[in-house]
């Protein structure tokens, strides 16, 4: 398997992930993957952010390279999923893979027909670079 790109994480979309991890009771889909990606990320102040890092509430284009199949999605909290086909919770499998590439990067992520690659093509909206730096 191919190393994992780097990936960057805002300290306050860190510290909000770790807190929902912590308050989550039992295991869920996903759960091992996203302390994975905590675990390995680098973590700046939301002011020191790159404008091309996917971060928590960004809106994001996407491509699944095995299909083609391009997406555009806005990365959300659990809380603010709402079901609607504009979003994606960071606790799905292509919310963990998006959260913190920077566009050009690809990253594998399990999917129900075994794994596919998902590449970030651009992000359309950022909060850090909108100056929304305590959404």
């Amino acid at each position: 398997m191919a190393s994992k790109p780097k990936i960057t994480l805002s300290s306050l979309d860190y510290e909000r992930l770790q807190t929902l991890l912590e308050k989550s009771t039992g295991d869920f889909p996903g759960r091992d993957a996203l302390e994975a990606e905590l675990d390995r990320a680098d973590v700046l102040e939301p002011k020191d952010m790159p404008p091309n890092v996917v971060t928590m509430n960004s809106t994001v284009r996407f491509t699944l390279l095995e299909t083609g199949k391009t997406s555009t999605l806005q990365l959300v909290y659990p809380k603010d999923f709402d079901g609607s086909a504009e979003k994606v919770s960071v606790l799905a499998p292509v919310g963990i893979a998006l959260l913190g590439l920077s566009v050009g990067q690809e990253l594998p992520m399990p999917s129900p027909t075994g794994q596919v690659t998902v590449r970030v093509d651009a992000i359309t909206w950022q909060p850090e670079s909108a100056g929304e730096l305590h959404r």
